[in-house]
Formats: C-alpha cells, structure tokens, sequence
C-alpha cells in the first residue's frame, strides 16, 4: 500500500483569518505617535507592559520578564484580542490607520515584524504631558512597586529565605500599588478607563494570573524561575 504524500499548502497573502489580532494587539513605535495626534487611537485604547512585567515574547513563545516598557493595544474584556479588530466582519477597524507592527506583519513571513520588535518603542513618557500631576504618581508606582523587587522577594520565598518577612513585603507593595491606583482615581480625577495606560494591569491581577498565591502556600511563577533561580537581574 502506497503512503498517502503530504501536501504542504504554502502562502503569500492574508486570507482574513484574524489569528494574528486575537492573540493580541501590537506594540507601539514612535512611527505610531502620528496616529495618537491625528486621534484615531486614543489614551484608553492603549496598556502599558511594565519593565519586568511577565509578558509572551513573540519570538519564542514563551512568557518572560519585559526589557523594557512597552506600550500595546489593549485588549478586548478579559482577553487579549486586539481592541480594534470586529470578530464578525473579520476586519481591522481602522485598517487604514494601523500601527507598523500591523503593516509589516505577515503570517508567512514573520522576518519584517521581527527586525523592529523593541526597537525604536514609545513609553508613557512620550505620549503624556511632562507636567501633568499623574507622572510623579507613575514615577512613586516604579519605584515602590517595581518588578525587579517583586522578583527578588519570590526568589526568596521560593528558596525559604526571610519566607514570612518577604511575603509580607510582597503584600505591602500589592496593596501599595492598589492604593496608589485608587488614590489617581478618586484625589487626581483619573478616568477609569486610563487606568491600564497609566500604570499597567494592577499587580494583584497580575500575579494571580500566573498562579501565586499569597495565602499560606506560595509557589514562584514560571514565568519569573529562570531569572529568579539564576539570580539574574
């Protein structure tokens, strides 16, 4: 009996299938700013990715400490589905006005897309007025609530080391950023839907997706092990 040959089907156009834009929104480069001023995107569409934050690498595949701070596309409710893309129609809904990482991706072909990734990148400090009061408020959130400590304080419970005292710690800076968020809100008239583009997912949020639990067992999320364990930082 002859095996049955494998066709391999290979292709060089979009064919609309939207996979790319339901596993997320692209990140922003300084080319993108055009379309921030002109206000076809704004401020409430978008979600900060915090230096260190636990973030996909789209290259590996993996969930990894961000290098620097990103800013993206937020996603739909819960998911990660890009904001501006219409499940129905299959389609960008401002397909004409579409970041650079949009342009150059090809599902393909992914060379283009790879060659600009965190090059070139805006932050919120590109994008917010230098005097508006909320930029000291982001400024107190990196330093009290920064990743890299947040890191260290895991790796020493994980190792057993200071365990109560550095969960503790761990606590402090969980509520500090909750407190932080709720006081822009209420003292600073923060707009809830600027939270995110402000300061990012709420850390609570953020730990608890990657499954660490504050309560008595506390285990280090995978995606923090390497760096953690290896004590690099």
């Amino acid at each position: 009996m002859k095996k049955e040959s494998k066709i391999k089907i290979s292709r060089n156009s979009c064919i609309r299938c939207g996979t790319c834009c339901i596993k997320g929104g692209p990140v922003l480069h300084h080319e993108d700013k055009r379309i921030l001023l002109e206000g076809y995107v704004s401020h409430q569409h978008l979600l900060t990715i915090r230096k260190g934050e636990p973030a996909i690498n789209p290259v590996t595949g993996r969930l990894e400490p961000a290098p620097q701070e990103l800013i993206k596309v937020r996603g739909k409710d819960e998911g990660w589905s890009c904001l501006f893309y219409n499940e129905k129609k299959a389609a960008c809904t401002i397909y004409k006005n579409r970041f650079i990482e949009c342009r150059l991706l090809k599902c393909w072909d992914t060379s283009d897309l790879i060659s600009i990734m965190g090059k070139d990148t805006i932050t919120r400090s590109d994008i917010i007025n230098p005097d508006d009061p909320i930029v000291d408020v982001i400024k107190t959130q990196e330093r009290e609530c920064s990743y890299n400590e947040i890191e260290n304080l895991i790796s020493n419970i994980s190792g057993g080391i200071n365990k109560s005292l550095s969960l503790e710690k761990l606590r402090e800076i969980i509520q500090k950023d909750i407190s932080i968020r709720s006081f822009s809100i209420k003292e600073l008239g923060l707009k809830k839907d600027l939270e995110l583009f402000i300061f990012g997912r709420p850390l609570f949020k953020v730990l608890s997706d990657l499954g660490l639990s504050l309560g008595l067992s506390v285990r280090i999320p995978d995606a923090f092990a390497s760096r953690s364990l290896q004590g690099d930082h």
